[in-house]
Formats: C-alpha cells, structure tokens, sequence
C-alpha cells in the first residue's frame, strides 16, 4: 500500500523512466498507467474542444492515451511529459476533425462539391505556430507562470481559483502571475519574429 502512494507521488520524469525502463513488467506498466491517468481529464478537455461533444470526446481521449501508451518510447525528453502529450492530443484531434465523412445517398456529384477541409499549408503553418507558443513557453516562463497560463487558457478556471490552487500569496494573486507571463511571451514572441 506504501508503494501505491508512493508511486502516484512520484514526477511525471520518475514515472516516465519507469515505464521505459521496464516496459513489459508490472512496474513498467503501473508507472506508465499512473503517468497517463494525471492527464485524463486535460486529454478529455482537449479533446472536447475539438468536437464540442462529450461522448465523442470521451472516445477521442480514450484513443488519445492508449496511442501515447504505446508511443511512450517516442518521446524524446526534448519537453515536458505534458507538451508532448498535448501535441499527441492536438495532431490526432486535428486528424479526427479533418477526417472527411462519407456523403451517403447525396444526388450530387463528388468532383463537384466544395471542399470544406482547410487549405493544408494554412493547417501546416497554425501547427507550426503553435509548436513555437509552446515552446516559448517553456523556455521564457518559469513552472508557476506555465501551470496558471496553463489553468486559464485551457481549463477555464477564474483567476481566484488558480491562485488557491496554485497557493500564490501575492496581494494581487493570479492576476499578477498571467500578467507577467503574457507580457515575456509577447517580448519573445516580438524578438522571434524580428
């Protein structure tokens, strides 16, 4: 029991290594599912934002971590655990959503319907971009300018929230947190395009 709690005390590095060390043992396996389940619900999120529906999501997220389970040999430790699992998340999202479905029983002519799929350059370019926010990110912000940038852009959470959960002791709270994070992302943003 000891171990149970140790284990889901351990950083996403620790659990990562585990798992890759011994990926067929039961310890291996353990990490790697401990690992996963920290970012169910993130996955889900993500997720949902794509479809903007909950049983398809849920599948989405499902299908999302089972392919990382399997890919975790993949990763190169180039990023956070979690960055990598939200490219994993966003390319298969993306994938999901671009997937044309099947015109069944339509009068018209295939060749002659209009293509609803965004222009792939433009997709390629958006991907591309947001891969440069990331990591901007993670080279300019420190851990708790990354977790509250994080928990207000992607989970939504007010910013009297994220200074609880974040235990951020400031007068102003959060508040001041995303500021100065917004404000380095813009000045590297600025000195990247230049």
């Amino acid at each position: 029991m000891a171990e149970r709690r140790d284990i889901i005390m351990e950083p996403d590095e620790s659990l990562l290594r585990r798992a890759l060390q011994d990926p067929e043992g039961n310890r291996g396996r353990r990490a790697a599912s401990v690992l996963l389940s920290r970012y169910q619900r993130q996955v889900y999120a993500w997720c949902f934002r794509y479809v903007q529906d909950h049983e398809r999501a849920l599948e989405m997220a499902q299908e999302v971590l089972a392919r990382a389970y399997v890919k975790l040999g993949l990763f190169s430790g180039r990023s956070k655990f979690g960055t990598w699992l939200f490219a994993v998340t966003r390319s298969y999202c993306l994938n999901e959503v671009e997937r044309p479905r099947l015109l069944v029983g339509s009068p018209e002519d295939p060749d002659c319907l209009s293509s609803d799929r965004p222009d792939p350059e433009r997709v390629l370019l958006e991907r591309l971009d947001e891969e440069a926010v990331l990591e901007l990110i993670e080279k300019h912000l420190d851990p708790v300018e990354q977790k509250a940038l994080w928990l207000r852009s992607f989970e939504r959470m007010p910013v009297e929230t994220i200074t609880r959960v974040l235990r951020i002791e400031n007068p102003s709270g959060a508040r001041a947190v995303l500021q100065r994070a917004r404000r380095k992302l813009r000045t590297a943003l600025e000195a990247r395009r230049q």
